[in-house]
């Protein structure tokens, strides 16, 4: 049986929705914090060679908010269902994903079990997270390197296109979209092909700590300019950079 899989990153930001204080004049409103659930794109340490670094962690140096990065390398859209839990530390093995953009299935040749669709996942982690009084912003996966055959090449993948699906059945004001994808996209073909190139020290998926800086710049620049709507992080932008 054929699955999907999840090669590169993908970004779900939930930002936890913070009560007002019944007294604002005794308490102040709390900083809002986002986590970040991911694969090894987005992680800490990226693919952990010791030359790479994922973007989670550098969002936060372009926002007011409190970054918790979640993000684990191997993780597919099965994983996102488990966000809340993750929030103590756990996240679910990675599992691949079932063809189509619906509610079709496949049954997993290891475990025997149903597996469902990525977008179907993504629903229901958002789902989940709204439950708990979150906004989500649903980010596409960020890009491998484009520049790899020496000719800008920036077609994006399925997955790209899945998360705006996701995005469009949920139908809420709570879950937008940011295509991570295009946004990084743009900012390589600006930089180029030797200056792109340079960012990928080890394989053609995993970045330098500065090429994570750029991809985090690349995101930062997409909310803050709504390039897909506006999303709940927009106003928790600071020093928004320009990279394309």
């Amino acid at each position: 049986m054929r699955f999907s899989s999840l090669s590169t990153v993908l970004a779900l930001s939930a930002l936890q929705a913070v009560a007002s204080p019944t007294q604002p004049d005794l308490a102040p409103r709390a900083t809002p914090t986002v986590y970040l659930c991911g694969d090894s794109t987005m992680a800490n340490r990226g693919a952990n060679d010791g030359a790479t670094d994922g973007w989670g962690q550098y969002f936060g140096t372009y926002s007011t908010v409190t970054v918790v990065n979640k993000a684990i390398g191997g993780r597919s859209a099965r994983s996102l269902d488990t966000m809340m839990e993750a929030r103590l530390g756990r996240m679910t093995t990675a599992v691949p994903t079932a063809l189509g953009t619906g509610t079709e299935t496949c049954i997993s040749d290891k475990t025997g079990e149903v597996v469902y669709t990525f977008v179907f996942y993504v629903i229901q982690a958002a789902k989940l997270m709204t439950a708990k009084g979150a906004t989500v912003v649903l980010s596409s996966q960020t890009p491998n390197n484009l520049w790899e055959t020496g000719a800008f090449v920036g077609a994006p993948p399925r997955f790209v296109g899945y998360q705006l699906t996701a995005q469009k059945a949920l139908s809420s004001s709570s879950v937008t979209f940011v295509d991570h994808f295009q946004a990084v996209a743009n900012t390589y073909r600006k930089i180029g092909n030797s200056a792109t190139n340079a960012l990928y020290p080890r394989d053609h998926t995993h970045t330098s700590p500065q090429g994570a800086s750029l991809v985090a710049q690349a995101f930062t620049q997409a909310i803050y300019q709504s390039m897909n709507g506006t999303t709940s992080l927009k106003s928790y932008i600071k020093n928004p950079p320009t990279v394309y």
